[in-house]
């Protein structure tokens, strides 16, 4: 007779729970001794080369100028600094196309589902060119245009008072900076948070009531109420730098150069063909039963897609959108080829001039990561808000 202990060697090995447990550790065991044999083998060989390692040098000066940047940098200033304005770049174009994607693909994905032929055929043709003509193609072609049709320095058009286009960009005047600002942003981002909750909150009593409250105008208030308020308090600042003319260019106000521009529109138009092409799918993936309920109803077709079709909707478009934001942040560093000081613009200089080659590049690799990241959160984070919740 086989006593018991001579069967528990081979109870153990069947369970599928250790084989897994085992399968991952040898896994990772593998991952940390092909991440310590290139880590060991990249020390070697910079010791070899007398290549100094580190961090360190993020202090030292650059000794480069960037064409555009959001805070005060000049070539004196560190290497850290000039990444941060990098970050701040690539952070100023994705944040901006990503909100100008979104509202030009969900037009255009309605627009492929309209009763007008022209308007679906429109819709559908600037779909399929966009989608199928390489970004960076898209990138030369409107840089390309931008900077040719565009008038000299000298005879730039005047859009505006004091609003000016030429191939250096658009000049437009900036407000002269005033301590009251700073408490204006902060009252503004409060007052969009109090808009969100009493969003939330408005809904909540519509679902419990069946009133449907009113958004617009009380939003308004709690957005811009604050900070008008805080704006007359500190004594209705209204100064403003205009650009002027000089002997070769502008002096004073803002500008957004023809690289940004180039990139933006690049960015915008090739994500918002994807974008569109999510609304559309999943427009469509609504049951038809809900258009034909919303009908019976007497809603109009505009009020059933605002409020029956959309929401439903907005369920299955928002994990490939999310995936289309996170595409057009990474195609952002595509801006180095057409001389947009991007992140990557800034890694190149500065891989070139201090030979920091892993140190720069795990720095690009780290900040693409932490942003890609930080978006998934927001998308996930506001997918579960809107999912549904069986009662």
């Amino acid at each position: 007779m086989v006593s018991p202990t001579t069967l528990a060697p081979v109870v153990f090995w069947r369970n599928q729970r250790f084989r897994l447990a085992l399968y991952q550790a040898v896994a990772l065991l593998l991952v940390i001794g092909a991440g310590a044999y290139f880590v060991s083998n990249a020390l070697a060989n910079l010791d070899e080369r007398s290549i100094r390692t580190g961090f360190g040098f993020l202090s030292r000066e650059a000794g480069f100028r960037i064409g555009e940047s959001i805070i005060p940098y000049d070539a004196s200033n560190s290497y850290g600094r000039a990444y941060v304005v990098g970050v701040l770049n690539t952070l100023r174009v994705s944040l901006l196309g990503i909100v100008l994607a979104t509202l030009i693909g969900v037009l255009v994905g309605m627009a492929r589902l309209s009763s007008n032929w022209l308007v679906v055929r429109l819709a559908s043709l600037y779909v399929e060119t966009v989608r199928n003509v390489p970004l960076l193609l898209q990138l030369f072609f409107w840089y390309t245009v931008i900077t040719g049709l565009l008038p000299s320095v000298r005879q730039a058009t005047q859009l505006l008072p004091g609003v000016y286009l030429s191939k250096s960009g658009l000049m437009f005047p900036a407000p002269v900076p005033h301590p009251g600002h700073p408490y204006m942003a902060a009252v503004f981002v409060i007052g969009c948070g109090l808009a969100w909750g009493y969003r939330g909150r408005a809904r909540r009593r519509q679902e419990a009531t069946g009133q449907v409250p009113k958004l617009l105008l009380p939003s308004l208030g709690l957005i811009l109420g604050p900070p008008l308020v805080v704006w007359l308090v500190s004594g209705a600042p209204t100064a403003l730098d205009v650009p002027v003319f000089t002997r070769f260019t502008f002096r004073g106000g803002n500008s957004i150069t023809p690289e940004f521009l180039s990139l933006l529109a690049g960015l915008v138009l090739y994500t918002a063909a994807f974008i569109a092409e999510n609304v559309r799918g999943g427009i469509q993936a609504v049951p038809r039963g809900q258009s034909e309920a919303a009908a019976a109803l007497g809603l109009r077709r505009t009020t059933a897609l605002r409020l029956v079709i959309l929401p439903q909707a907005l369920r299955i478009v928002i994990p490939p959108t999310t995936s289309q934001y996170l595409n057009l942040m990474k195609n952002s560093s595509l801006a180095v080829a057409i001389g947009y000081p991007d992140l990557v613009s800034v890694a190149n200089t500065s891989l070139n001039q201090s030979g920091q080659a892993i140190e720069c590049i795990s720095i690009m690799m780290g900040v693409y990561l932490t942003i890609s990241l930080s978006i998934s959160v927001v998308m996930n984070v506001y997918d579960r808000a809107i999912a549904l919740v069986e009662r």
